[in-house]
């Protein structure tokens, strides 16, 4: 079982969603924490959810697309509620459009707050993580990022850059005390769900997929923190297809080489 550190600051983006803030609640369930702030575009939705929360819980408003501000606005928060000891990438959005018929604006803030806003989260976050030697990333990646999806090449190739950099930076991390979990989500019910399946032609897939439930995720999350298991896929059908290019990178994980610096 994972150590419960003495004191603990989670920040989860995408707070006001209904993974996010299932994922909020099944940590202060199951581990407690000293401070919890709820990261969101809909700022007056994330208040109501912190408010909801026991302990000292919070949130902020963030536009994760504005990636010059982060920094700034990671420093504020730092300032104000501690260092961050446990770090979860939920925030972001998806659209089913054919390539062709993305606008770029639209495809570039969707590469913005899928993509760029959890690396940039990530390495604001690990480098005091790795100074404390304590530390949690969890990076919600998709499905999507592993089995290609008409529609959805923008959000797939975010959610597969998302995936590959979470999983060499756990390799990178090794066993030591910061450790970093990937979670590869197919539908979950929620909003971003419930649109993209109405951004969908009905048929066989539509109607039978295999969907799971933001309760579920969250208690499959807080599975693998506690246990200090690198992965999780849900629901259960979709480790199947994760599996399937497990033995690849075992072999790449094995000899790839370290980096100069």
């Amino acid at each position: 079982m994972g150590l419960k550190p003495m004191a603990e600051h989670v920040l989860i983006t995408g707070g006001a969603g209904a993974i996010g803030a299932a994922t909020a609640r099944e940590w202060l369930r199951r581990r407690g924490a000293d401070r919890i702030t709820l990261v969101d575009l809909d700022g007056e939705r994330a208040e109501q959810i912190a408010a909801s929360l026991r302990g000292d819980a919070a949130a902020r408003q963030w536009d994760l697309a504005e990636l010059s501000t982060l920094a700034d606005a990671w420093s504020a928060l730092v300032d104000a509620r501690g260092p961050v000891d446990a770090l979860i990438n939920c925030a972001g959005f998806m659209e089913v459009c054919s390539f062709a018929a993305t606008p770029w604006a639209l495809g570039r803030r969707l590469l913005e707050v899928d993509l760029l806003a959890p690396l940039r989260l990530m390495e604001l976050a690990l480098p005091g993580m790795i100074e404390r030697r304590r530390g949690t990333v969890v990076n919600i990646a998709s499905m999507a990022g592993v089995t290609p999806l008409r529609g959805c090449a923008y959000y797939g190739a975010a959610k597969a850059g998302l995936a590959m950099a979470s999983e060499i930076t756990r390799m990178e991390l090794g066993d030591g005390p910061v450790r970093v979990v990937t979670v590869y989500p197919g539908p979950v019910r929620s909003e971003l769900e419930s649109r993209a399946r109405g951004q969908m032609r009905d048929g066989l897939l539509t109607r039978y997929i295999p969907t799971g439930t933001p309760k579920g995720l969250a208690r499959g999350i807080l599975d693998r923190v506690e246990g200090g298991r690198p992965r999780l896929a849900y629901p259960w059908p979709y480790d199947v297809a994760e599996r399937a290019r497990d033995l690849s990178r075992r072999v790449t994980m094995r000899i790839s080489p370290a980096p100069r610096r």
